[in-house]
């Protein structure tokens, strides 16, 4: 089936209502303004054309939500962003916080042939550099029991699966730490006065993170390391 031509502006207001929604929050005007970096004005332009398209309906009280048609689109958007993301880290050598301005411009190419041999390429991974899900073909996203790290009980050993809402600063903070996806560390402490968690990684270094990093970093349990042999 080919994606409906839909202009860039329209393909991001899009994206911005489902990453919204996807978050528990309202998509309202000021709300998507902000996301976007533009005018409350033109935001309502847009939701209207969006709306006269049926890709999106508003709620009174409850903000903007994406029709079926809407969300098809959305997610199309999702995983080729993605995908792209996915290429620039793992075949073009690009750093984790490097990839979002250029994946946001690539998401944009129609060719849906394009966007499955990509997918080909890099062998359907199911979810990208940080840890986000990646829609399949159908737009069904894999699914996975996770937590925050800030939510572990102390003597958690535990992986790092994906960042969440991770800004470029976050990114490249976590780097200089030696944080990464598939990582594994023990949560060893937990101050009291600011909740910042204290962390050993496998090879028995220490470091510190504050509840506000923590909070960001979603973790599942990793396997109990096995006792050395005598």
């Amino acid at each position: 089936m080919s994606i409906p031509a839909h202009t860039r502006s329209e393909e991001d207001h899009l994206k911005a209502v489902h990453a919204l929604v996807q978050e528990g929050a309202a998509a309202g005007t000021k709300d998507l303004a902000d996301r976007l970096g533009t005018r409350s004005s033109s935001v309502t332009v847009m939701l209207k054309k969006l709306a006269a398209k049926g890709l999106l309906k508003h709620e009174p009280y409850y903000g903007v939500k994406l029709t079926a048609k809407g969300k098809a689109a959305a997610l199309k958007l999702v995983r080729k962003h993605r995908l792209w993301e996915t290429f620039l880290v793992d075949r073009l050598g690009f750093g984790w916080d490097e990839v979002h301005e250029v994946a946001e411009q690539l998401e944009h190419v129609r060719s849906e042939k394009l966007t499955e041999k990509l997918a080909e390429y890099l062998g359907d991974p199911a979810y990208d550099p940080h840890g986000d899900p990646i829609p399949d073909r159908a737009g069904n996203m894999p699914l996975r029991d996770v937590k925050a790290l800030s939510d572990c009980n102390a003597a958690a050993r535990v992986r790092i699966v994906a960042v969440e809402d991770g800004s470029d600063a976050l990114l490249q903070l976590l780097a200089q730490k030696g944080i990464g996806i598939g990582k594994v560390f023990t949560l060893v402490g937990r101050q009291d006065f600011d909740q910042s968690v204290e962390l050993s990684s496998a090879d028995g270094a220490m470091l510190s993170l504050s509840a506000r990093v923590a909070s960001h970093l979603l973790v599942q349990p990793a396997a109990a390391r096995k006792p050395k042999q005598a």
